[in-house]
């Protein structure tokens, strides 16, 4: 099983959309797939019009076992299931911290999972921290999303610093462009920028559209509602570059 984690120490900077498009697709291109809400305001689990229940709330979660296995539910697609978050989220840190092995409850959680899904993407929450440490410990790769603003860059310098100083390696990191608006010069000056800056920028950019938006109103994957729009499309650019390099050697739809 391959885990990708879609992570920003900044919130507001479209990382939940990917992770749901991404699940999305990855399903759509035949790959077995759980997206695993980690976030307590349950936003991928809304997106996919799952209840927000966690079995065992946060600290069942964090023992792990059949409970985590219960909580699992079908999302409307094939080859895509979700573990859905709680409100009970909030406190996963604490609970991780209460039992042995704190930075390594993640992984221990998740190792049942390992033959029945190919792919596991975790949707995280904005924090650095012990859960943060965990998602790093646990991720093969982790996917960043850069809105072209000099927080949001300045967010991405504290990551890597963190990362550096956790001896994680830097190519497990990747990052791509979200909510650009190429009409206007400061987005196409920063795209350039961060290009320039952040090792391993990934081509494919996430445009600010409203059929992103939408996604709340009507809890489905862009793809779904609209296919043919640029977000849609962009979304599958980045799904396919993604895959080349989870499974470089691998051909995935």
């Amino acid at each position: 099983m391959t885990v990708l984690a879609v992570f920003s120490n900044k919130g507001g900077v479209g990382k939940t959309a990917a992770a749901v498009n991404l699940a999305y697709l990855a399903g759509q291109s035949g790959v077995r797939t759980l997206l695993c809400d980690l976030d307590s305001q349950s936003s991928a689990t809304f997106y996919f019009g799952v209840t927000p229940e966690l079995k065992g709330s946060a600290r069942g979660f964090a023992k792990g076992g059949k409970t985590v296995l219960r909580s699992i539910q079908p999302t409307a697609y094939d080859n895509l299931d979700i573990l859905p978050a709680d409100i009970s989220h909030r406190n996963l840190a604490l609970a991780f911290e209460e039992l042995n092995h704190s930075k390594r409850r993640l992984a221990q959680i998740l190792e049942p999972l390992q033959e029945r899904y190919a792919l596991l993407i975790l949707d995280c929450p904005p924090t650095i921290g012990l859960l943060a440490e965990n998602v790093f410990m646990v991720a093969d790769r982790l996917l960043t999303p850069l809105v072209p603003t000099t927080l949001s860059f300045e967010a991405q310098r504290q990551l890597l610093a963190f990362a550096r100083a956790e001896g994680h390696k830097q190519r497990q990191l990747l990052a791509f462009l979200s909510m650009v608006d190429r009409r206007k010069k400061l987005h196409r000056e920063l795209a350039a920028a961060a290009a320039a800056e952040f090792p391993h920028m990934l081509a494919a950019a996430i445009p600010y559209s409203a059929d992103v938006e939408r996604m709340g109103l009507q809890r489905e994957p862009t793809p779904v509602f609209a296919p043919r729009s640029q977000a849609a499309q962009a979304y599958h650019s980045l799904w396919q570059e993604l895959a080349s390099h989870l499974w470089p050697t691998r051909l995935v739809a």
